[in-house]
C-alpha cells in the first residue's frame, strides 16, 4: 500500500475470481469494486483510492485491521526502513480452520464419500464397515471409528487410482456435497475476511501459498476457483505416486505409502523446499497448534514480518473452539503474534448467502 493511498493492482485470473459468483456468493458493492479493478489488471494496470474502497470491509474496524495495513504500507513504501522488494513479499496461509471452516473437516467428509462410493461401485463391501456406515450415512458410527479408519480406508481406495481419477471424484463430491450445520455448499463456508486479505496481499505484490496438513491433490482442486490461488502455490500433504502406462498413455498412478505428512514443523520444512523464502506473513489458526512451527519460522526472518493467528471464538456465528492447554494462544501472547478474534474482529464471516 503506497503512502499516496493508491493501491496498485496486479495479475489475477478473471476465471478464478468470478467463478465465486456461480455458487451464489454476494459481494459487498465495495468488494466488487476491488474485485473488479483486480480481474482487469492483466490488461491494464489499476488502482483504488482508499477513500472510495476499503480493502479489508469485514474486518472490524480496531487494531488488528490497523496493523495489517500498516505492516503493508511499511513494506511496500518504497525508501522506507522496512521496504521489501516483491520478490520477498511471501504471504503463507494455512487453509482448514484459516481459510474456511474445518468442522466438519472437509476433507474428511471426502474421504467419507470416497467409502461410499466404492461401496456403490462394489456390492460385496455393503454389509462390511466402514463401508456401510458411509452408504447409511451412519455419523454416529464413523465418528466413533475415528479418522485412523476413515484416513486408512480412504488411503487404500486412493491407491492404484491415476491422479485424473481422483480429481474426477473431487469434482463430484463438490457438486452435491453441503456442511452439515449450514446446509450451504462448501464454497459458501470460506472466510471472507480471509478472501479480502488475500486480495489486498496480492493487490501490494505478495506472491500468497497455502501450506496446509490437508492433501495437495484435494486443495489444488480448489485453490484457484475458492481463493484465487493458483495450484502451483499449494503446499500440503501427499502420497507416492509412480509413473505406469495406463492404455496407451503414461499416467501418475497413487500408491497407499506416505510421501509427506505437512503437519506442524514439517511446514517450515516444506516452506524451504517449495518457496525457498521464508515468508513475510504467516496466517494460521487454533484448534490443533499445528501452524506454530512456520508462525515461528516466519517471524524468525531478518526484519519486519506479521504473524497472524485467527481465534474461533465465535459460536454464534460459526464454532468455539481451541486446545485444551491454549497452547497457540500462549505462544501468541509469548512471541508477539496477532491474535485475531472471529467474534471482534470480522464483522462478517462468510460471504453474504
Amino acid at each position: 500500500m503506497q503512502q499516496s493511498g493508491l493501491v496498485d493492482c496486479v495479475d489475477i485470473r478473471m476465471g478464478d475470481l468470478m467463478k465465486k459468483t456461480a455458487v451464489g456468493i454476494k459481494m459487498t458493492h465495495r468488494i466488487v469494486a476491488l474485485l473488479a479493478c483486480l480481474a482487469i489488471a492483466s490488461i491494464s494496470a489499476c488502482s483504488v483510492t482508499a477513500e472510495t474502497a476499503d480493502p479489508l470491509p469485514s474486518w472490524t474496524d480496531g487494531a488488528v485491521k490497523q496493523k495489517i495495513e500498516q505492516f503493508v504500507g511499511k513494506v511496500t513504501t518504497a525508501g522506507g526502513a522496512d521496504f521489501v522488494p516483491p520478490e520477498g513479499r511471501i504471504a503463507v496461509f494455512d487453509n482448514d480452520g484459516t481459510l474456511w471452516s474445518e468442522k466438519p473437516w472437509v476433507e474428511g467428509e471426502f474421504m467419507k464419500y470416497q467409502i461410499k462410493q466404492a461401496a456403490i461401485r462394489n456390492p460385496a463391501k455393503r454389509d462390511i464397515q466402514p463401508f456401510k456406515a458411509a452408504l447409511d450415512n451412519d455419523q454416529e458410527y464413523l465418528e466413533n471409528a475415528g479418522w485412523p479408519v476413515i484416513v486408512g480406508t480412504a488411503r487404500t481406495i486412493t491407491a492404484k487410482r491415476t491422479r485424473e481419477e481422483y480429481d474426477a471424484e473431487v469434482v463430484d463430491f463438490f457438486a452435491g456435497a453441503r456442511h452439515r450445520r449450514f446446509d450451504v455448499p462448501y464454497q459458501q463456508t470460506i472466510y471472507q475476511p480471509a478472501l479480502e486479505l488475500i486480495w489486498f496481499l496480492r493487490a501490494n505484490g505478495f506472491s500468497v501459498y497455502i501450506c496446509s496438513g490437508g492433501g495437495v491433490d484435494f486443495m489444488r482442486m480448489i485453490s484457484g476457483e475458492f481463493y484465487g490461488i493458483e495450484s502451483d502455490k499449494v503446499i500440503g500433504s501427499s502420497l507416492k505416486k509412480e509413473l505406469h502406462r495406463v492404455a496407451g498413455k503414461w499416467m501418475l498412478v497413487t500408491t497407499d505409502a506416505v510421501n509427506v505428512f505437512n503437519n506442524k514443523d514439517k511446514k517450515a520444512v516444506s516452506i524451504d523446499l517449495h518457496i525457498g523464502k521464508r515468508p513475510l506473513l504467516v496466517m494460521g489458526n487454533v484448534g490443533g497448534k499445528g501452524d506454530l512451527g512456520m508462525l515461528g519460522y516466519s517471524q524468525s526472518r531478518d526484519g519486519l514480518s506479521l504473524q497472524l493467528l485467527v481465534n474461533h471464538d465465535d459460536e454464534r456465528r460459526e464454532f468455539a473452539y481451541a486446545e485444551e492447554d491454549n497452547e497457540s494462544l500462549h505462544e501468541a501472547e509469548t512471541n508477539g503474534w496477532t491474535v485475531i478474534s472471529m467474534k471482534e474482529d470480522w464483522s462478517l464471516i462468510y460471504p453474504s448467502r
